[in-house]
């Protein structure tokens, strides 16, 4: 009779060694047990089990377990089975170090992500069971490196309506967030002979990290109120911006700069990646339009779902110049093929059935909200401080006077408050005059912790 699943206990992987099958096996069993590969009340397989995987006599099996048992390393109870013998594990004789505590986070004002919390999981898990029950086949397989067709054409009709981009389908590739996106264009511009991207004096030192790794330069940009001087621009074979909603400072580019950066790339032939992160999220000034619109041949569109829906859902786009398209989902297939099939049918879904722009109005009057319970307790209680950046977007940037921005860091942090100070964001070879300052995520925290972050900045400041 054939043991049950229920009566074959855990896989082993056993090496006999050549002093003989049952003293080899019985070695080998002791020693896994000693060193902790088996733990006390593991269940052995049966005898009969272990003996065909092993491919030794089934009685051999049965005389090594029976001396095991015999010198107390193993228990055989009827009913029971095979069991690794409880036991006391000796304490190392040099004691580890404790391991060094990270400073305890109450409340978390970082930049850059959304209220996870809101994410709107019952309508997701419909537009998912709509997208899986309609799914062709082919869905499964491994499919266009560029993404599903399906999200791509709702992608353009969105991207078209709500950001003025000119997208057509067979342009667009889908990546796994921003960062999937940038580590594409930058193998593609480095493959194109590009040998440099120039960047703005502020931005995020892991993005301009992923372009240094293609062996790329990264000049900075100087910037002055109007924004990056895009005039700066020389001989660089790229521009990575971010033009509707500057990261982290908070403003747009000013329409001259605009036009400046796409004068340049038309007679240079350089290429310009728009970082719009957070396009959707515009409180006080009508949207400002992507710069792809501008020249759809110069520009590399690039957005995701991170800030709108969920980091987590790891889905960006890129709508590109015809001559870059091929070549940018060429190296996508090389690289990591697609995102997930599933996901990029259920955002297809959740944007052609209105959820998405349902979702995102929502979150702009929560997120508009908060930005004004912001700006109000600092006024009544830090009125010193200087708020900006606060038209659009999840933060805002705090300017401290000169040579403080270190003394406040400390003191948010005893206080448990995760906040970031301007000089992270500072290229190193910026040429800019740094600025001292605070960069505060007030889209960061969820409903019930929002109150309590608040009030610990504002003790933090005051």
């Amino acid at each position: 009779m054939v043991d049950s699943w229920a009566n074959l206990g855990v896989d082993l992987h056993l090496d006999l060694g050549r002093s003989g099958v049952r003293k080899g096996l019985t070695d080998a069993l002791r020693d896994a047990v000693r060193g902790g590969r088996l733990t006390p009340g593991t269940r052995l397989p049966s005898s009969r089990s272990l003996a065909a995987d092993l491919g030794i006599a089934r009685n051999t099996v049965a005389d090594a377990y029976a001396d095991l048992v015999a010198e107390g390393w193993l228990t055989a109870r009827q009913g029971s089975g095979t069991r690794v013998a409880e036991r006391t594990v000796p304490a190392p004789k040099t004691p580890r170090p404790a391991p060094r505590r990270a400073a305890k986070v109450t409340y978390d004002l970082h930049p850059g992500s959304p209220d996870v919390s809101s994410f709107p999981r019952t309508e997701w898990a419909k537009a998912t069971r709509r997208a899986l029950l309609a799914a062709p086949h082919d869905a499964f397989d491994y499919g266009d490196p560029r993404g599903r067709l399906e999200l791509r054409t709702a992608l353009a009709d969105y991207l078209s309506r709500a950001r003025g981009v000119h997208a057509e389908p067979d342009r667009i590739v889908i990546t796994a967030g921003f960062v999937g996106a940038l580590q594409l264009l930058a193998r593609v511009l480095r493959t194109r002979g590009a040998t440099s991207v120039a960047v703005e004096s502020y931005g995020l030192a892991h993005h301009w990290q992923h372009l240094t790794d293609e062996g790329l330069a990264i000049p900075p940009l100087p910037l002055d109120g109007l924004g990056t001087r895009t005039e700066a621009l020389g001989a660089e074979g790229a521009l990575l911006i971010t033009p509707a909603h500057q990261f982290p400072l908070g403003n747009p580019l000013a329409p001259a700069r605009r036009a400046q950066a796409v004068d340049w790339a038309r007679r240079t032939g350089g290429v310009i990646l728009e970082d719009d992160y957070d396009g959707e999220f515009r409180y006080d000034r009508q949207a400002v339009g992507a710069l792809q619109g501008l020249d759809p041949d110069r520009v590399v569109y690039c957005g995701t779902a991170s800030k709108s829906l969920a980091p987590a859902l790891r889905i960006g786009w890129l709508v590109l110049p015809a001559d870059l398209a091929a070549q940018v989902a060429e190296a996508k297939g090389v690289s990591d093929w697609q995102s997930s099939a599933v996901d990029q049918l259920a955002l297809a879904d959740f944007l052609t059935s209105g959820a998405y722009d349902h979702h995102v109005r929502g979150m702009r009057l929560k997120y508009r909200r908060r930005r004004d319970e912001f700006v109000a307790a600092l006024a009544a209680r830090a009125p010193h401080v200087r708020v900006s950046g606060i038209a659009a977007g999840l933060h805002a940037v705090l300017d401290l006077p000169p040579g403080t921005e270190q003394s406040v860091l400390r003191a948010a942090a005893w206080r448990g408050v995760h906040v970031q100070g301007l000089g992270f964001f500072r290229h190193p070879e910026a040429t800019t005059p740094p600025r001292d300052g605070l960069v505060v995520g007030y889209g960061t925290p969820p409903d019930h912790a929002w109150a309590g972050a608040l009030e610990a900045l504002c003790g933090v400041l005051s």
